[in-house]
């Protein structure tokens, strides 16, 4: 027709209109294969359901909205509910004992080269001494008052005063008296000597042992540890972006990355959500490549844990990995019900 260019004619349009039909509806199909490879709605059913991790075993308990990188929460703690303080043996024995799978402990390097487990790098606010932990051996350590710094109500009493003297394990000591129970050791320090050092006690245990211990903390040392022992299970920011960048790009077609396997992931409960296939598809691929999911509440800071039953209620239906809790006592019961 007179005037009408070669690419407004009718068949051109037809064919235009059909084109952009069948590219839409490829990317619907697409669009639909993709959530439903990655839906929660028929995923895998969760083996045996979510498990427990006591942070610090039972401790005692404050207000983490209160906390920055400096505060002694020693100094705020709550009215004590019961006599446990963190990081002893007793309280380790009394989160086993109330239910939980595995127990989060705090290790620091000492003067002479050993282990004490600690939460602190300085001694000043929970006990009667000075200085940090590494200007002391483990044998000054261990004769420490770690009762000594808390309080509930500013000062006025101190009601552990007196009953911590001698209560500060080794990570020796945590060995020999849970010989087969699941331990998560956090490395508190950014020193790759302490990597290589705690790397070196842990080779010495059998593969058996050594397999039931995860370590996490900063960079430096786990990856000196990791380079030591790459068989174990580890944890660190720098580790743990790597692999959830890597698998956000990749993890919609289901495939874990390499940059994955082996590792212990700790998920935030508002960023699981953005993670394919999450809850139930997410834990079951990392389980495939013997990468165990650790769900923290909040945004993952101030050691904030599902800490009362109704916060329990916020875990998602599906997730089957671990719970972060700083009151196993009170939660390990409503976490095993889910």
């Amino acid at each position: 027709m007179p005037g009408m260019s070669a690419t407004t004619t009718p068949r051109a349009s037809r064919r235009r209109r059909r084109v952009l039909r069948t590219t839409a509806a490829v990317l619907v199909l697409a669009a639909a294969a993709v959530w439903a490879g990655n839906t929660s709605l028929w995923g895998p059913d969760p083996e045996g359901g979510p498990g427990v991790l006591a942070h610090r075993g039972l401790g005692q308990t404050f207000d983490v909205a209160d906390t920055d990188a400096d505060t002694c929460t020693a100094e705020i703690i709550h009215e004590p509910e019961h006599d446990y303080l963190e990081n002893t043996l007793p309280s380790m024995r009394a989160a086993f004992d109330a239910g939980a799978d595995v127990v989060e402990l705090d290790v620091h390097m000492t003067a002479d080269d050993r282990f004490a487990v600690f939460h602190d790098w300085e001694v000043d606010c929970r006990t009667d001494g000075t200085g940090t932990t590494r200007d002391h051996t483990l044998a000054e350590l261990q004769r420490l008052d770690i009762g000594y710094g808390y309080t509930a109500d500013g000062g006025r009493t101190f009601p552990f005063r007196g009953e911590g003297v001698g209560l500060m394990p080794s990570l020796d000591d945590v060995f020999d008296a849970f010989p087969d129970e699941e331990l998560l050791l956090h490395v508190k320090s950014e020193d790759p000597a302490e990597g290589v050092l705690l790397a070196d006690r842990l080779a010495e245990l059998p593969a058996e042992r050594r397999a039931a211990v995860t370590v996490y903390g900063g960079d430096a040392p786990i990856d000196a540890l990791h380079a030591r022992l790459p068989d174990l299970r580890v944890m660190s920011k720098g580790l743990m972006v790597d692999c959830l960048l890597r698998y956000e790009a990749v993890g919609w077609t289901g495939h874990v990355p390499d940059a994955c396997a082996g590792l212990q992931l700790h998920i935030p409960e508002g960023y699981g959500p953005w993670l394919w296939g999450w809850p139930d598809r997410f834990t079951a691929r990392m389980a495939e490549v013997d990468t165990r999911v650790v769900l923290v509440a909040g945004s993952g800071g101030a050691s904030e844990g599902f800490d009362t039953p109704e916060a329990v209620d916020r875990v998602p239906t599906g997730f089957d990995g671990l719970i972060w809790t700083n009151t196993a006592q009170d939660t390990a019961a409503p976490i095993r019900a889910r």
